[in-house]
């Protein structure tokens, strides 16, 4: 029996290794790092493409969707270049929220992506956006195609939980701040961006 097309011998980088999705910058994959049932925030190590412990949240707060980042995405600048009082990118893959009808409780899973919105932040002065998602062929969620197409509650808790996720002790000052919410069109531009900085890191 053939093996099916593509196929990888050994696992991908989740990075590097996995496309950026079907018909970006609109349907993108996500690959969740994070999801609402999560006190602790996991993260991908760059090096090896496991998921490793960054570290318990210190506020109550959770994530209120899941977490993670665009496949072959890299802030950079292009990326800053989107955010007026950026000085440059953070050099991460571009952050994705996704919000599902149906509970998704666990890690390291990906999936397909519509684009409807982004979060500009800052964060120490770099550009550090996420861009908000619904899953693709949501029941609930799926006819959506702007971010203001969600109720406002959910995106003010997208904004809240984003203000306050790196306090930690022995920081008394939070140096994340969210300097606006935009819709779908600023955000595919995020990720086109995103896409263009990556090639120009990484080769295409």
């Amino acid at each position: 029996m053939p093996f099916p097309k593509p196929f990888y011998r050994w696992r991908p980088h989740p990075w590097h290794g996995l496309d950026t999705g079907s018909n970006p910058p609109e349907i993108v994959h996500a690959y969740i790092e994070i999801t609402p049932f999560d006190s602790i925030k996991y993260e991908v190590d760059k090096a090896t493409g496991y998921i490793r412990v960054d570290r318990p949240q210190r506020s109550s707060s959770q994530p209120p969707a899941l977490y993670g980042f665009i496949p072959r995405t890299y802030c950079g600048p292009r990326v800053g270049a989107l955010s007026p009082k950026a000085k440059q990118g953070d050099g991460d893959p571009l952050d994705i929220c996704v919000v599902s009808e149906r509970p998704i409780n666990r890690v390291e899973v990906i999936l397909n992506a519509r684009v409807v919105g982004c979060l500009q932040v800052l964060d120490g002065g770099e550009a550090d956006d996420k861009i908000v998602a619904v899953l693709e062929n949501d029941n609930i969620w799926g006819a959506a195609r702007d971010i203001s197409d969600l109720p406002d509650v959910l995106v003010e808790r997208l904004r809240h939980y984003f203000s306050t996720y790196k306090l930690v002790p022995g920081q008394p000052h939070n140096t994340i701040s969210v300097e606006a919410i935009l819709g779908a069109e600023h955000a595919q531009k995020v990720v086109k961006a995103s896409m263009l900085d990556y090639e120009d890191e990484f080769g295409g």
